[in-house]
Order: C-alpha cells, then structure tokens, then sequence
C-alpha cells in the first residue's frame, strides 16, 4: 500500500491541468487491460474455431474428467 500511498501524496500535489492529463493516462491504461482480455479471448475462440480435430465438439461427463484428472468429487 505505501506505492498507492506516495501515488496520492503526489497526485495532492499536481495543479488541476495535471490531474486531468492523469486522469486521462490512467483510463488509457485501464482501457488497454480490456483491449488484452478482449484479444486473448478472440483467440481462444480463433483456436477452437481453425482445430482441426473432429472431435473438440464433443463432451465428457464432469465425473469423468475428475477420474481423469484423479480428483475426487
């Protein structure tokens, strides 16, 4: 916490022109987190979409696949 904590020091710091130039990188760097998740996910579906298997449509019971794994439900 003592990052966020220099962070708002310095940010009580800043003339209000500043703040909003921040306020403005801040929401920039939120916005790319999404693009990435948006992206990853686009691919995870790209994948699945272009596998060639024949059979990725197919399913398995979930107790099944915890035998599998050697889980026990």
């Amino acid at each position: 916490m003592h990052e966020r904590e220099l962070a708002k020091q310095i940010i009580d710091r800043l003339p209000g022109y500043k703040v909003s130039n921040l306020l403005l990188f801040l929401q920039g760097m939120q916005f790319d987190d999404e693009i990435e998740d948006d992206l990853y996910c686009e691919k995870l579906v790209d994948d699945y979409l272009n596998d060639p298997d024949p059979e990725k449509h197919e399913g398995i019971r979930i107790e099944e696949l915890a035998e599998r794994e050697g889980i026990v439900l």
